[in-house]
């Protein structure tokens, strides 16, 4: 063999074993992470809930805050809870693409694009010192301009005056439809009704709200330069607070049947 045909098999050599030894360094750290990982996200998830609420204090840690908040799962037909279904292991995104545990959705009956509906879905019930019930935290997803906006609406314990709402995860432009984690743009919610006359009714307008509307209550300033993103939370959240999303819940509530 010539000498530069036995340098080459070397370097060769030298770089295979370079790529099994880092293959083995980066999968052994994926697998002794990934606990980890998992802990963190749960984290992170139950900390959107609770800025969802109006619940969040920096200064507490999240798992301290999250120990008041009951999390139950609900029969979005009939808006029953489940109390033989164990919150903790309930995956709402697997079951919404299982379809023995959802239904295929199309047409006018999609407004929010999710295409199929989980049959079941987990909710976050808050109770004040006394035991009664205090704010109601929903999950809701649907699709914006470029993503699926995945997040938490908020409502007083009326099932009707928006506590909060935010998203904990999209991939919208940054800048304009990412302008939904704007602090200043959430806080136009709190305070807005969901419901007139027994139907949903809170609106995202493709402007800024007119205080001196009589339907002020029901409106939010819609996010300038992003009409589609717009558009895409007004139907996702009309869809979740209507008939085929938490309306029987909410209703059974009101009626002090939940």
């Amino acid at each position: 063999m010539s000498a530069k045909n036995e340098t080459l098999s070397r370097v060769l050599t030298v770089a295979l074993g370079l790529c099994i030894v880092c293959s083995v360094v980066v999968s052994t750290a994926a697998v002794a992470l990934k606990p980890q990982q998992a802990a963190n996200k749960a984290r992170d998830l139950k900390r959107n809930i609770l800025m969802a609420g109006g619940l969040y204090n920096p200064e507490l840690s999240v798992e301290e805050q999250f120990a008041s908040i009951q999390t139950r799962i609900v029969d979005l037909d009939t808006g029953v809870f489940l109390d033989e279904v164990d919150p903790s292991t309930f995956d709402q995104r697997k079951a919404a693409k299982d379809p023995a545990s959802s239904k295929a959705l199309s047409g006018d009956e999609d407004p929010a694009k999710i295409l199929r509906r989980e049959n079941r879905a987990t909710v976050y019930l808050v109770n004040d010192e006394s035991g009664a019930l205090d704010r109601i935290i929903l999950p809701i997803h649907g699709y914006g301009l470029w993503s699926t906006l995945y997040g938490f609406v908020a409502l007083e314990s009326d099932a009707n005056t928006i506590v909060g709402l935010g998203f904990y995860e999209h991939g919208e432009t940054p800048g304009l439809g990412g302008e939904v984690d704007n602090p200043n743009w959430k806080a136009k919610w709190p305070g807005k009704l969901a419901y007139k006359d027994g139907e949903v009714a809170i609106s995202v307008l493709k402007g800024a709200v007119n205080p001196a509307s009589s339907d002020a209550s029901w409106q939010v300033d819609g996010l300038s330069g992003a009409t589609l993103t717009t558009k895409g939370v007004h139907n996702l959240v009309q869809y979740w607070l209507g008939d085929d999303g938490f309306a029987p819940l909410l209703g059974n509530i009101r009626g002090g049947n939940a």
